[in-house]
C-alpha cells in the first residue's frame, strides 16, 4: 500500500490513532444518474480511519488495531457491498459516501466496548488513486 497522509480535523484528545487498511469488493449504483456505474464493477478500497481519545486500555493501547482490520476488512473484503444490511435495509446505495459513513458507524458500534471511551473521528475512503471521501460526525 502507497503511504499516504490523510487531511485530520481538529481536536483535542491526547492520542490520535491512524489505521490504513485495504480491501477488495464490487458494487453498483442502482440509478439512471450513475452511468456506468450502474454496471457491476470492483474496487480496491483504501481505507484510513482516526480513532482519538484521553485514555488508554491496560495493554497500553488506545485501541486495538487488529478489531479496527477486523471490523473492516474482515466484513467487506471480497464482497458485493449492495449485499451489506447496511445498504440493502437503509435504502442506500454503496457510494464512496456511503461506505465511508458505514465504516464510521460500525467502528463506532464496535467502540462502545471500550472501557477507555475511544472515538472515531473520521473514516477516509479512497475508491480510485485520484479520489477519496471524509466522512466525520458533528462538525
Amino acid at each position: 500500500m502507497l503511504q499516504q497522509f490523510y487531511p485530520v480535523a481538529p481536536h483535542n484528545f491526547k492520542y490520535e490513532l491512524n489505521k490504513d487498511m485495504q480491501f477488495a469488493a464490487a458494487h453498483f449504483i442502482d440509478h439512471v444518474s450513475a452511468g456506468k456505474c450502474q454496471n457491476v464493477h470492483g474496487h480496491t478500497y483504501f481505507v484510513n480511519v482516526t480513532i482519538v481519545g484521553n485514555e488508554l486500555m491496560e495493554n497500553g493501547f488506545l485501541v486495538n488495531f487488529q478489531l479496527l482490520k477486523q471490523a473492516v476488512h474482515g466484513r467487506y473484503d471480497h464482497t458485493l457491498m449492495n449485499n451489506h444490511d447496511e445498504f440493502r435495509f437503509n435504502q442506500e446505495e454503496p457510494s464512496t459516501e456511503n461506505v465511508a459513513k458505514a465504516i464510521y458507524k460500525t467502528l463506532q458500534e464496535e467502540l462502545k466496548n471500550y472501557n477507555n471511551n475511544p472515538q472515531v473521528l473520521q473514516v477516509i475512503v479512497r475508491e480510485t488513486p485520484t479520489s477519496y471521501v471524509t466522512y466525520k460526525e458533528g462538525y
